[in-house]
């Protein structure tokens, strides 16, 4: 994986250091219907760190995801960026906020080119309209704009697929491609909705050291279930089941958490063995 010189980063240009939080949601619920998918939630996100959510199946994480992204209402609660109260961002306004996310599917469009996709993100950024204005840009503008594209396609380690077509990639390309559209918004937060899902062992271990290089210039939020995968990248971890944070801590200290182990194993377990942690 070809890594770009640091002057060349494409989240923050100056690295987040700071001992108040990036982001902090706070006492968060939502529903659909007469189900409550979030329950009182609550976390906080510090500059350069990376913050796992875990859970079983259906405990939440992707609905937390969903709105901190705008795309399902808060029925309660708050959200602070950089200490300061804003209202619940809509889709549209995530890129201003600093705010960028994959998805759990890559979400690539067929008849661009993996670059024209990459460069779709960065139109989101600088709040244009890519299919409408492509065919119109002059020659310095769209030379800037595939600039910006190939960096965030060098980071994610897809520089060399920028002429393929999505229907040419593999799986693990395509999510590299996925990666690098959201990185090419330059955010400050940036959000990953299960991307290790469907990697082999090799490129979870590439994507474990761009976590690393990628966290000295923005704060990163996974929602995972390659738990050996959090384990190595993560600096704290919030466990949710059935809606409700059940803990939160580094890593170590969660997994031997009781209510952990009983949300996974389905039994309590306080004094359980190595294995069981493993299990998680």
């Amino acid at each position: 994986m070809r890594l770009l010189p640091e002057s060349a980063l494409v989240c923050l240009e100056s690295t987040l250091v700071s001992e108040n939080n990036l982001l902090a949601i706070n006492s968060l619920s939502v529903s659909f219907g007469g189900l409550k998918a979030l329950d009182n939630v609550s976390i906080e996100v510090k500059p350069n760190n990376v913050v796992a959510l875990i859970g079983p199946n259906g405990a939440g994480k992707t609905t937390l995801f969903n709105a901190i992204s705008g795309l399902v209402p808060a029925d309660s609660g708050q959200i602070k960026l950089e200490d300061n109260l804003i209202s619940w961002p809509k889709p549209h306004e995530l890129a201003g906020y600093g705010i960028a996310r994959t998805l759990q599917g890559v979400g690539l469009f067929s008849g661009l080119s993996v670059v024209e996709n990459v460069m779709m993100g960065a139109d989101i950024h600088r709040k244009s309209n890519f299919i409408k204005d492509i065919l119109g840009l002059s020659s310095r503008d769209e030379y800037e704009l595939k600039e910006k594209a190939m960096q965030a396609l060098a980071w994610a380690g897809a520089a060399h697929l920028a002429e393929l077509e999505p229907k040419q990639l593999t799986y693990p390309d395509s999510k590299r491609v996925s990666l690098a559209r959201a990185l090419v918004m330059m955010p400050k937060i940036l959000l990953l909705d299960e991307p290790a899902a469907g990697l082999g062992q090799d490129d979870i271990d590439k994507f474990t050291k761009l976590i690393f290089d990628l966290k000295r210039n923005c704060s990163i939020v996974i929602v995972e279930h390659h738990i050996d995968f959090i384990s190595r990248i993560s600096d704290q971890v919030y466990v949710l089941n059935f809606g409700k944070v059940i803990a939160n801590g580094t890593f170590d200290s969660v997994k031997r958490e009781p209510a952990v182990l009983d949300a996974y194993l389905g039994t309590q377990q306080s004094n359980s063995s190595s294995n069981s942690s493993r299990a998680l």
